[in-house]
């Protein structure tokens, strides 16, 4: 696991450019020897490469997807890392850029495969890996174009690898919209204010009107609500202080802001950009609308909406997530909580297009910054709990599982 882990690694394929292809490649190789596994590419820009590796079982049957990103973040404070970042076993730790998110979890995938490969007889159906690019940049080249594209990179239940932790299983996430605001004034001599009209203040008011948004009332429903709070004593230590308000409201943040030319001129001109994050119980089209009202009577500035994806989640009890609690719990010797997700992942790619699904990854250490690591144990427990779980999926075991491993 640790070898197939450093070698995914070792090929750089940081957002920007988000170039794929050497890893896609080595991906390729690592797995190309196991018999009965198919590998087919599809690129989908000259830089991105995509792979679906397949396997087939002893006969007809599901199919479960295990799916991961190649793209990494760039590397930030080259200077700080005491580590090598292409890849550096130490003190039970793999450092490397990228390990976390997601390289650890491809390599958990790739062993998953190959142990299912080598026991085709013992479960029906298929499975297969879709590793793919442009995840950071939101995945429309990535796991969107597969499932636009590919019929078989669709599935009865997909289970993400990307970061996280075996022992928070998350079974939703947040949406978003981001948007741009743009404010125009008058400029003048800041000596002369009264002959201005400054865009920023203008830009500051709306700002202020925009952050109403956290106070708006949410409808969630109450088995996700309670998941949450259920999950918030194990979930919150590993995640953060506070997770378990923000998974249940509306966030607001001010990501970028800039201004006026010269210290001693009323701004024109001001533009910030804008994060706001949606939990289960709105939906997109209502939090635009409510922008627009809360922005509308401010004169001079108006707003660009960039991107925006709908809140998703997968039932808490759905038979992929109380397998994959079940083999979490026979490797690791915990119960894992069940909750949603801050952040986007390509699972609510899949979850749109119907297809239940789960994050079960690593958990991650200094992610986007200097000396990222992962802890080699859950590495190979990981590994261990996604061949476990895809077996039990397509084996026809399901039948003897517990609704959870606490029952």
């Amino acid at each position: 696991m640790v070898g197939l882990a450093r070698a995914l690694v070792a090929c750089r394929s940081e957002t920007p450019p988000g170039d794929t292809r050497a890893v896609a490649d080595e991906a390729a190789r690592l797995i190309a020897d196991v018999p009965a596994v198919e590998i087919e590419r599809y690129p989908s820009a000259p830089h991105i490469a995509n792979l679906v590796i397949r396997v087939r079982g002893r006969g007809p049957g599901r199919r479960l997807v295990f799916n991961g990103h190649m793209d990494t973040f760039p590397l930030v404070d080259a200077a700080r890392w005491t580590a090598d970042p292409a890849g550096e076993e130490r003190g039970g730790r793999l450092y490397g850029l990228g390990v976390s998110d997601m390289k650890g979890g491809l390599a958990a995938i790739l062993f998953a495969l190959g142990h299912l490969a080598r026991h085709r007889e013992g479960w029906a159906g298929e499975v297969a890996a879709t590793l793919v690019g442009d995840e950071e940049t939101m995945g429309e080249l990535g796991s969107q174009f597969l499932l636009d594209t590919v019929p078989h990179a669709k599935a009865d239940a997909m289970i993400s690898a990307d970061a996280g932790s075996p022992r928070v299983l998350r079974f939703g996430e947040k949406g978003m919209i981001w948007l741009s605001m743009h404010a125009r004034g008058r400029s003048a001599h800041a000596a002369h204010v009264h002959l201005g009209d400054s865009a920023i203040d203008r830009l500051l008011a709306a700002i202020g009107e925009l952050r109403r948004l956290q106070d708006y009332p949410i409808a969630a429903p109450q088995l996700v609500l309670q998941a949450i709070d259920v999950a918030s004593p194990l979930s919150e230590p590993l995640s953060g202080a506070g997770e378990s308000d923000v998974l249940k409201s509306i966030t607001v943040t001010i990501s970028m802001i800039h201004g006026g030319r010269l210290p001693n001129l009323v701004a024109d001109t001001a533009e910030a950009r804008v994060d706001i994050r949606l939990p289960v119980g709105v939906t997109v089209a209502e939090v635009e609308t409510e922008i627009a009202r809360l922005v509308a009577f401010h004169q001079g500035v108006e707003l660009k909406i960039h991107r925006r994806c709908e809140p998703s989640w997968t039932l808490p009890d759905h038979e992929i997530v109380r397998l994959l609690a079940y083999n979490c719990t026979a490797v690791l010797g915990a119960v894992p909580a069940k909750n949603m997700r801050c952040g986007a992942s390509d699972a609510r790619l899949y979850r749109r297009a119907g297809i239940p699904s789960v994050v079960c990854g690593l958990t991650p250490h200094n992610m986007g910054c200097a000396d990222e690591y992962v802890d080699i144990d859950e590495l190979v427990a990981l590994g261990k709990i996604l061949a476990l779980t895809a077996f039990d999926y397509l084996g026809g075991q399901t039948d003897d599982m517990p609704s959870s491993p606490a029952s």
